[in-house]
């Protein structure tokens, strides 16, 4: 069943084409097909494994799994509903080269951390959830799988490498306008992620997941999460957005990140203790404190150019 309807929804893809938002396209990558159904599963780590709970993450560690200490997430997303095709398509969100980057220092945590760590950053802010266990067989399968993805990088021909988006998003020098974003919307993303940003489920059983996940709301990624940045949604928006042909300007991708950003979705309790060092935190974090006297409504809707002056200077002057 689960096969079949990701099948129908490449094909609603195809054939919508014009979809804006976090848009789930799934598929296996020199990997075994999927299909397989929850009980198939051998109790024992393995890339498979790890490359289904990034594709079927809503199935295998949702809210409505059958067994209370496997409800990790806490939304009926995919990870794949951000890390398109599985995360296996280079360039924005890919998860092709993630092993590289790990360990490294986090401003938002106030220290290193691994590829382990990173993880549990996206369950517990875009997946709304809690952390996995570190030794856990679902953590070590994933890490395999994005180890496993480094490894076919190394060995792609340069074809494969190469970027299918536009050009990088250029931060228009102004506010973003959350009205012009609703315009763009309605015209470019409401047709699959719906009137109220509720998304496209793939079945009435919502461990089916969605087609388009929703971006706003109770079951989408909290408030803590990157996609809350005007400034990293937008740079998503413009590279894969919408789905099957991302052709927004520049301007229209950073309005229509404001205009999602503008809706309620799940909170995220604490997180006035992100960011240990005030300085090092993104301009656009939308949520304070701050290290600056800059209006919330500028850290949400910019320009940020201001903000990043007077920590230059902040820096100079120290």
């Amino acid at each position: 069943m689960r096969s079949e309807q990701r099948g129908s929804g490449l094909f609603i893809a195809a054939v919508l084409g014009l979809v804006l938002g976090v848009g789930v396209l799934v598929g296996a990558f020199l990997i075994s097909p999927a299909g397989e159904s929850v009980d198939n599963f051998t109790g024992e780590a393995s890339v498979e494994y790890g490359r289904r709970l990034i594709r079927e993450t809503a199935a295998l560690l949702g809210p409505g799994h059958e067994d209370p200490a496997k409800r990790y997430s806490g939304t009926n997303m995919d990870c794949a509903s951000c890390h398109l095709e599985t995360g296996t398509k280079a360039g924005t969100l890919s998860l092709l080269q993630a092993t590289s980057r790990y360990p490294r220092f986090s401003g938002r945590d106030g220290k290193e951390g691994d590829l382990r760590d990173r993880i549990n950053g996206c369950m517990t802010r875009s997946m709304n959830g809690r952390e996995i266990s570190r030794d856990s067989i679902e953590m070590i399968s994933m890490e395999m799988y994005i180890n496993n993805l480094n490894d076919q990088y190394a060995v792609m021909g340069e074809t494969r490498r190469q970027l299918d988006e536009p050009d990088s998003f250029v931060e228009p020098n102004r506010a973003a306008d959350v009205e012009a974003g609703r315009v763009v919307y309605e015209q470019r993303c409401e047709v699959c992620h719906g009137d109220n940003g509720e998304g496209l489920a793939a079945a009435t059983d919502m461990s089916e997941g969605y087609l388009f996940p929703p971006l706003w709301g109770p079951d989408s990624f909290n408030n803590g999460a990157g996609m809350t940045r005007v400034l990293t949604a937008g740079r998503f928006i413009k590279a894969r957005m919408p789905l099957g042909q991302p052709d927004l300007s520049d301007d229209e991708a950073y309005d229509v990140a404001a205009f999602v950003n503008s809706h309620e979705r799940p909170q995220r309790a604490n997180l006035e203790l992100d960011f240990p060092d005030l300085t090092l935190k993104r301009v656009d974090s939308p949520y304070p404190p701050y290290a600056d006297n800059f209006p919330i409504e500028q850290h949400r809707l910019g320009p940020f150019e201001p903000i990043r002056e007077y920590y230059r200077n902040l820096e100079q002057n120290q």
